[in-house]
Formats: C-alpha cells, sequence, structure tokens
C-alpha cells in the first residue's frame, strides 16, 4: 500500500473510529518538555536504592523512581533527621547513568488515618507542619545534589480530595495556619496544599526539581478508562481541570505552575483483576478502537484533552510489565510468574514505534515501568516467547538505536515510514545524524582531514603542531572538563590523537556499562550558536551513542539541549564532527557544556574529544 493511500486510510479511520483526535493534527501537542527529559521519550523503572539491576542490564534505562514514604527522612527511625537517605539515593542512581524520580507517598502514611482521611489531615496544622518539613528537607537534599530530580506528588491525593471537597479546591485546610514560615502567604485551602510544592521549591532554590501533579483517571467521579466508556471526555477533563488549576495549573500567589501531569494507566496488571476480582481491566491494542470503548484510543485521547487544556506534558508512571507469556500466578519471582497484561506489549511489540508515536503526540514524554502492588508481573521474570526478558530487549533495543526525539510545542511527529512533520517537529529519531551524516574527515588513526579549516576558527592542517585555536583544544590541560558516571575514570590530556594541535582530552572508560558525562561549567557560549565537538570514535568499542549539550541555569529554569548520535551513524578508527545547536534565547554562561556517552559491556577503552568550537 503506497504512503498516500495509507495516509488517506489513516485519515478516515481517524475520523470514523478516533473522534476528537483529528484535532491532535490540527493543533499538535502544548507545553514545554522540562530540561530534565532532555527531550526525547524517556523509559525508567522502578527499583529500590542498593539494587543493581537496572545499571547490569546494559540498557541505557534514562530514569530509576522510588517511593518516599513516612519515615524516610530519618530513614525510619536508623538515622539523623537530615535527609541522607534521599542524597544517597539521588548519588547513587546519577553514578548508575539515571535520572533520579521521587514519588512522594507521604501523606497517606501521615497519623489520622488512610486515603479517605486526606482532608482531615489536610486540616491539622499539627500534621501539615511536620509533612512540610519533610517536603521542604526533600528539596534541600535535591538543591544539594544539583542534578535533575522529578518529584511525582502524591498518588491518587488530589483524586481523593476531589471526592472529599465535592470538587471545592477552597475547601479549608491548615497550610499558612501549619506554621511554616515558607506558606505563610499562602490560602489555608485544598488548593493551598497543592501550592505549598512550588513555593518550598522556590523558597529553597531547588531549580533543579521538576515538580509532577497526579491526575487520576477517576477524579472526576467517573471511571474515564474502564467505566464510564460512553460518557464524554472533555466534560470530565474540565470537571478535573476546574478542581486543579487553582492548585498549582492556572498562574497563582508562587509565580510558577507544576512542571508536568503523572498519570498510571493501571496499577497491577490486568489479569490480576480478572482472575481475583472479575472485572476486565484488559485494553483493546486495535489502532481502529473506538473512543468510547475500553482501549488504547480513549485512554490516548483524555491525555490528549488534559494537554490540549492545561498546556502540560505526561509522565506514565507504574506501568504494569505483564506480557501475554506470564503465567497468571502469583509472582513469588520465578520465571514467568506474575500475570498477563498488554501494556509492555503495547509500547514495545511489533506497533511499538506508531503507538510511542501517538502517546508522544498526545503529550507523553515519558513512560515508567513497575509493579504497583506485590505478586505482580516483574521486568526480572517477564520473559517472552522468545525466553528473552520482554522489556529488557524490546525497549534496550529501542534505547539502543537513540529513542524518539519528542515534538515540539504545536506541532506533531510524522507516522512510522512516511509522512512529513508538521513545520518545526525535530527529527524523528534521537540518535538521527544531521545532514552531512555526523561525520568528518579522515580514517587514519590520529590524522585530522585534509582541509585546515574549523567552524570558528582557521587550524592548522598538520596535527602534528602546537597550533589550535579552537575555545577547548586541551593543548596544556583539561581546561576544567571533568567526568562523571560510574562508566568513566577521570579525563585528561593525551598526545596519543589530536584533530588540531598535538593533544586532546582523553575519555577512559572503565568497563562498567551505563552513562557517563564530560563536561565543563561555565562556557561563554553566545546564544543561538551551534556548538562544534570532534570526537575521535575507537574501533570496537561498546559504545551506543554520543550526545553533545548544553545546559542552562535558574534564569532559564535549567533546559537542556541535546542531538543524539547513535553510534552506527559515526566513523569508528576516525574524528568525526557532532554537533548542538543552542535556542536563539539562549543564556550565558551555560552552567554545563558536554558530552554524554551511552555504553553497553564491559568495555574498557579511550575515546577522545577536540577543537570544542563555536
Amino acid at each position: 500500500m503506497t504512503n498516500p493511500i495509507r495516509r488517506a486510510l489513516a485519515a478516515l479511520l481517524t475520523l470514523t473510529c478516533l473522534g476528537a483526535l483529528s484535532a491532535q493534527a490540527a493543533t499538535g501537542v502544548q507545553g514545554p518538555v522540562p530540561p530534565a527529559f532532555q527531550n526525547r521519550l524517556m523509559v525508567g523503572l522502578f527499583e529500590e536504592a542498593g539494587q543493581n539491576w537496572m545499571r547490569d542490564s546494559d540498557v541505557p534505562w534514562d530514569a530509576r523512581y522510588r517511593y518516599f514514604t513516612k519515615g524516610w527522612a530519618d530513614n525510619w527511625g536508623y538515622g539523623a533527621r537530615d535527609g541522607a537517605w534521599a542524597t544517597s539515593f539521588f548519588t547513587e542512581t546519577k553514578a548508575q547513568g539515571f535520572v533520579p524520580v521521587v514519588t512522594y507517598y507521604q501523606l497517606f502514611g501521615e497519623p489520622g488515618g488512610g486515603e479517605q482521611q486526606t482532608l482531615a489531615k489536610l486540616k491539622n496544622a499539627t500534621t501539615m507542619r511536620a509533612y512540610f518539613e519533610d517536603v521542604k528537607l526533600l528539596l534541600q537534599r535535591a538543591k544539594a545534589y544539583g542534578g535533575p530530580v522529578v518529584v511525582h506528588v502524591e498518588p491518587d491525593a488530589v483524586g481523593f480530595l476531589q471526592f472529599q471537597t465535592n470538587s471545592n479546591s477552597h475547601a479549608a485546610a491548615a497550610i499558612a495556619a501549619s506554621g511554616m514560615p515558607e506558606l505563610a502567604g499562602l490560602p489555608d485551602t485544598v488548593a493551598g496544599w497543592s501550592l505549598a510544592f512550588l513555593q518550598l521549591r522556590k523558597a529553597v532554590g531547588a531549580n533543579n526539581v521538576v515538580l509532577g501533579l497526579h491526575i487520576s483517571a477517576w477524579a472526576s467521579g467517573k471511571d474515564i478508562a474502564f467505566n464510564s466508556l460512553t460518557d464524554p471526555l472533555q466534560p470530565e477533563v474540565d470537571k478535573v481541570v476546574a478542581f486543579i488549576n487553582p492548585a498549582g495549573l492556572a498562574a497563582n500567589a508562587t509565580g510558577s505552575t507544576y512542571d508536568v501531569l503523572v498519570g498510571d494507566p493501571l496499577d497491577r496488571d490486568a489479569d490480576f483483576y480478572r482472575l481475583t476480582q472479575g472485572a476486565d481491566h484488559t485494553w483493546d491494542m486495535s489502532d481502529t478502537a473506538s473512543i468510547t470503548s475500553r482501549s488504547y484510543n480513549r485512554y490516548a485521547e483524555w491525555l490528549r484533552l488534559f494537554n490540549q487544556t492545561t498546556g502540560k506534558r505526561w509522565v506514565l508512571w507504574q506501568i504494569p510489565l505483564g506480557n501475554s507469556n506470564h503465567l497468571n500466578v502469583n509472582n513469588s519471582g520465578g520465571a514467568r510468574q506474575g500475570y498477563k497484561d498488554n501494556r509492555t506489549e503495547y509500547f514495545f511489540g511489533a506497533s511499538g514505534d506508531a503507538h510511542r508515536r501517538k502517546f508522544a503526540n498526545v503529550g507523553v514524554i515519558a513512560l515508567m515501568y513497575g509493579a504497583g502492588a506485590g505478586g505482580q508481573s516483574s521486568y526480572q521474570n517477564d520473559l517472552a516467547t522468545d525466553g528473552q526478558p520482554y522489556l529488557k530487549k524490546r525497549a534496550g533495543a529501542f534505547l539502543q538505536a537513540g529513542g524518539l526525539s519528542l515534538p515540539a510545542a504545536g506541532t506533531t511527529l510524522p507516522p512510522p515510514g512516511g509522512g512529513t512533520p508538521d513545520a518545526g517537529t525535530p527529527p524523528v529519531d534521537a540518535g538521527t545524524p544531521p545532514t552531512d551524516g555526523g561525520v568528518d574527515g579522515g580514517t587514519d588513526g590520529g590524522t585530522r582531514p585534509d582541509a585546515g579549516t574549523m567552524d570558528g576558527g582557521t587550524g592548522s592542517s598538520d596535527a602534528g603542531t602546537s597550533s589550535d585555536p579552537s575555545k577547548y583544544g586541551f593543548e596544556s590541560s583539561t581546561q576544567g572538563w571533568s567526568a562523571s558516571g560510574a562508566a568513566l575514570s577521570p579525563v585528561s590530556t593525551s598526545t596519543s590523537k589530536a584533530y588540531a594541535g598535538t593533544r586532546s582530552l582523553a575519555v577512559t572508560f572503565n568497563g562498567t556499562s551505563g552513562k557517563g558525562t564530560v563536561a565543563v561549567a561555565n562556557a561563554a557560549v553566545p546564544a543561538g550558536r551551534t556548538v562544534t565537538f570532534r570526537f575521535w570514535l575507537p574501533t570496537g568499542s561498546k559504545l551506543l551513542g554520543v550526545q553533545p549539550y548544553a545546559l542552562e541555569g535558574a534564569a532559564a529554569n535549567w533546559r537542556w539541549t541535546g542531538t543524539w548520535f547513535a553510534v552506527g551513524s559515526l566513523k569508528a578508527g576516525a574524528w568525526n564532527t557532532v554537533t548542538v545547536k543552542l535556542p536563539s534565547g539562549s543564556t550565558t554562561p551555560l552552567y554545563q557544556l558536554g558530552v554524554e556517552f551511552q555504553t553497553s559491556g564491559t568495555w574498557k577503552g579511550t575515546a577522545y574529544l577536540d577543537a570544542v568550537t563555536w
């Protein structure tokens, strides 16, 4: 079937079966992507502190999440109340190459009852003072850590509060009345509770923290995903948005809003509900399923309407790990144990590319997998029919190939295999090289190309001379560049290779798989410039991708700009050109300029950087 016919048929199916999804193409996805997400569809997993399955999987996962419950602040009585437990999680996660994600689930553990007493707890000034002291401590530890941290605020709490207040976000609560000095200017309302996270982030100065507000699919009073299937979605979205707008989505007294929305497609494997409760929680995977059916199309439309109405992107969290080859038994750790589901197969099965693009086009920027309760399927034993771990193998191939760049605001990604993106849409695959293939120059070891001219200046055509006009040429020192991440040893200058002059920066991989970065602080790159790096790719390496990037500081809300180059697009045993173009309004100096690497396997070797110019 030709591309025009396929696109025409797809358009017809959209009109007849997907209803309002046609508006998606006209308006495009809305809202910015927080820099912590690096403008690509992130894939993460749940993992407890001290565990190393993610690190040892040889998959370049993006994020690692875990719960912070009541007692975390003093390690459940085994330490001082200094938040060291959080610091350990942040630093351990960064060392393994992942972004730390905190699911802050403390409110239900506060004294006074469980979920049904959520509103009552908010009215108790003593409870709220202790609660917000812990929130402040978390943000202080995150600020001291310095790297990106995503804080997912209280799963389902907003939904329970909407029920318990009859959708009145101005219902009384003890926020300023808690006595926290930082909260003195906030309203003593349910909305004020949600605003307190924004206010404390500002008061602490934790600008590296991304705040996500959890939106339950049943918060409007109708379970749009499983039960109220014939009800129109927009009125249910509007009801929830009206409740949460004063709570941190619309302009408010803190001067900021929540960065992302967080949703959970299901908290347990679908067949767990079928077998133990007689409830059908399986979604139809068909791309032609009606939005009035129990289907991914209906859920995607709900996400889209929220994105269009609020201008916020989505993180999908705690996605079940079951697949059709599980045994439908309580998971005791054995191979294939757990319950069946199709949520891994939808995003990473045969049609995974198209489904990932569909959900990116409705605002999804991250897929976070993890069991929401004991006895469910796990990524350690989710074996497929080929005997291989389902998510590890398939998500691993997706991430190792460079992943998927996210659509810019007002645009959509094209369908796989054809179609034209809207103007301004970034490259479809994060690892796609620039038009010149991302490669520049010779193939003989250590010799730069014959042409003696580089972007930003004229250099010597003889790699054996000391002439190097680059901003960073590493002729006499590392010029402030340093390495981080478990995969890398400290950097040094070296005469083994040189693109210009006689030296370059040696980047040594120590045999640990995962991610690593080499970077410098305070690079004075003017706004909108393209930064060019010369990168020597050694033969036989286990490198998967290279990402030059720029990270701006607090004045630009920690904006991240980066471009992934899949190693398959580069030449081994040669100097390659990789670039990153800064936004037209970028700030200077940069907080950080650098290159991120992804590697798999226990490979040891050295790559080189040289001639960094703009």
